[in-house]
């Protein structure tokens, strides 16, 4: 809530292009969203892709993939945002 009026107000709108993006590129039922995490000191919206409300738990063991698995999943979703924007 410290982020500026114009900011607060952009953001969900960012969030549905990066949520259309991910569903493009990984299989799930939809993208969940949350704003919350005490452990990282700076606003941040999870944008979480997920076939059950289980999915959301941040007490759930995370899916592992690899550093270069991530990276290649990164730059799919990137492209798929680009491409939505032209």
């Amino acid at each position: 809530f410290d982020l500026s009026d114009e900011i607060m107000t952009n953001i969900m709108p960012f969030c549905k292009e990066v949520a259309a993006a991910i569903e493009a590129c990984v299989n799930c039922n939809r993208v969940g969203v949350t704003v919350m995490g005490l452990e990282v000191p700076h606003a941040h919206v999870h944008l979480i892709p997920i076939n059950s409300m289980r999915d959301m738990s941040f007490e759930k063991e995370p899916i592992a993939l690899s550093a270069d698995e991530m990276a290649a999943l990164a730059t799919k979703i990137h492209g798929a945002w680009k491409s939505s924007k032209s």
